[in-house]
């Protein structure tokens, strides 16, 4: 009786191995990109409704919405959309105000719909271009 001493894989099932690792690292690094881009457009979200906080307070500082779009934290809220978009004429951030009323926007970086909030409350996603072409303090 011959015992077989020979220990170690075959080059079939070693390439067996490497296809499936292949395989699932390329689904694993699929959907990290997919959560990447949502995280990325829930930090612009994020970012336009906490203007809504910084612009009660100067309003509660000056009876006014006037100057709610340069309120540092607003200002810094359209800078992030815009650096998280890039600099295309598509990804904006936006800010309209006046005395009783204001209203910000902004592209999401992963898709063509625009985010809207306003000084109603309003926060909600709005058509391509709808937003980019307004002037109003109201979402619209």
């Amino acid at each position: 009786m011959k015992k077989n001493l020979k220990k170690g894989f075959t080059l079939i099932e070693l390439l067996v191995v490497i296809a499936i690792i292949g395989i699932l690292s390329g689904i694993v690094l699929a959907s990290l990109n997919t959560a990447r881009n949502k995280g990325t457009d829930a930090a612009i979200k994020a970012n336009l409704a906490n203007t809504r906080a910084a612009s009660e307070i100067v309003y509660d500082n000056t009876s006014s919405y006037a100057t709610a779009c340069a309120a540092t934290s607003t200002a810094a809220a359209i800078v992030e959309v815009e650096s998280r978009n890039g600099t295309a004429t598509t990804k904006w951030g936006k800010c309209n105000n006046a005395a009783g009323a204001w209203a910000a926007a902004g592209t999401l970086a992963t898709s063509d719909i625009e985010f809207c909030v306003d000084s109603t409350g309003v926060a909600k996603e709005v058509e391509v271009g709808t937003a980019s072409s307004w002037t109003g303090v109201v979402c619209p």
